[in-house]
């Protein structure tokens, strides 16, 4: 069933966004979009090479740039970055056209999963207390989406599921 709206993904690194977007595009036909992905494409450059040369404010410039234009698209899976919902122009964007889900772990299961990630980072610089204290604020802005599950109990394919079933009954 297509909906004519995009069905974003939003929540912290580590949450899932990527390897879950992967099989919900598949499985709703959908194409899909990493927003990191698409700016370490663009830029030529990991994601720390970027925020390492040029520092998070360019980071996030071009963050917003990309992900408004991936929003501006119809039926795609979309994950944004940890931080790109945080933006207000692109969750005012998200909330407005797009069906939104927050896949939500313990703060335990984020911490472990990009403690040691030299993927990410702003997670690298933090001991397990600043990652906790991101954690939290982060979550009073994901809060704000459309539909919000919680995954530590859940494998990948029930996850699927669920957000399936949520799309489809919006």
């Amino acid at each position: 069933m297509k909906l004519n709206k995009n069905l974003v993904l939003i929540g912290m690194m580590g949450s899932g966004k990527s390897s879950i977007g992967k099989i919900l595009s598949k499985k709703l036909e959908f194409e899909f979009i990493d927003t990191d992905s698409k700016i370490e494409e663009i830029e030529k450059k990991t994601i720390s090479e970027i925020f390492k040369k040029n520092g998070e404010k360019y980071f996030r410039n071009i963050e917003e740039v990309i992900s408004l234009k991936s929003l501006k698209l119809n039926n795609k899976v979309i994950a944004l970055g940890g931080g790109g919902y945080i933006n207000p122009t692109i969750r005012k964007y998200t909330l407005k056209k797009c069906i939104s889900v927050w896949l939500d772990w313990k703060n335990e299961t984020l911490i472990s999963r990009v403690k040691n990630s030299n993927k990410r980072p702003l997670a690298m610089k933090m001991d397990n207390l600043e990652l906790q204290t991101l954690i939290i604020k982060r979550s009073t802005m994901y809060n704000l989406s459309d539909y919000k599950i919680n995954c530590d109990k859940l494998n990948k394919k029930q996850i699927v599921e669920k957000i399936i079933n949520l799309y489809e009954n919006s």
